[in-house]
């Protein structure tokens, strides 16, 4: 078991968080995709991505379907990806993701949080390569299944690792390499529980109790802004 594994056991932080946010950003992943690739999941491959992480998050198939049909509606504002990075208190570097239809407001409120609670708002590059950005898949667990037999099949296509989760097995690899994945898994009607993208630390720092709260709080207040899609940080709590 590698970084991967290790990152997602001792982050704090899970990427799906409350139901009311985690609507909210499958609803923009959905907007994305389908301004990207159109409405069609059998032909859009990053739309059916998504389909398959809203059933994972238990989104309801109205919710989904609204979220698409507003997406083709072509007075429907389109969103902007756009990264922050900065320094949470002692030297917890920091890497944002967010999706804003109005840039000027998300950076100020980025910037706002980072200078209220202690932060260093930071430069673009500042903390990013300390992250590598992988591509992740979760799949079932079969009974009888071999890990390192499945890690050898699925090599030749992408993947650099993989391991048995709480309620299923996860495959990682390079960013670059999702798609690759995403046709071996659908080629071979393995079925894909859900997926998606993850910044990895590659340096890591462990802070005491107090201190941890410092940096916590930062995290939280930026995980609820509705802007934000997604928090990464080097902290080991």
């Amino acid at each position: 078991m590698g970084r991967a594994f290790e990152f997602r056991k001792a982050r704090k932080f899970k990427r799906w968080g409350k139901m009311a946010k985690t609507f909210s950003r499958l609803g923009k992943d959905i907007l994305i995709a389908v301004k990207e690739g159109g409405p069609d999941p059998d032909t859009n491959s990053k739309l059916r991505a998504v389909i398959q992480n809203c059933r994972a998050a238990n989104m309801p198939k109205d919710n989904v379907e609204r979220a698409i049909k507003k997406a083709s509606n072509k007075d429907t504002a389109d969103l902007k990806i756009v990264t922050f990075e900065g320094y949470a208190p002692h030297g917890i570097a920091i890497f944002i993701e967010t999706a804003t239809d109005n840039n000027n407001r998300t950076v100020a409120n980025v910037r706002s949080y980072f200078n209220k609670l202690n932060g260093t708002f930071g430069t673009t590059g500042s903390v990013a390569f300390m992250f590598d950005r992988q591509c992740q898949f979760k799949i079932p667990k079969v009974d009888g299944l071999d890990l390192e037999e499945l890690e050898l099949e699925l090599i030749d296509h992408g993947v650099e690792e993989v391991f048995e989760d709480e309620d299923g097995i996860m495959l990682y690899g390079p960013f670059e390499n999702f798609g690759m994945i995403q046709a071996k898994l659908e080629g071979d009607k393995v079925e894909i529980i859900s997926s998606g993208f993850e910044r990895i630390p590659n340096v890591t720092k462990s802070l005491d109790e107090e201190k941890t709260a410092e940096v916590d709080k930062l995290i939280e207040r930026l995980e609820e802004d509705d802007d934000v899609q997604n928090v990464y940080h080097t902290m080991i709590s």
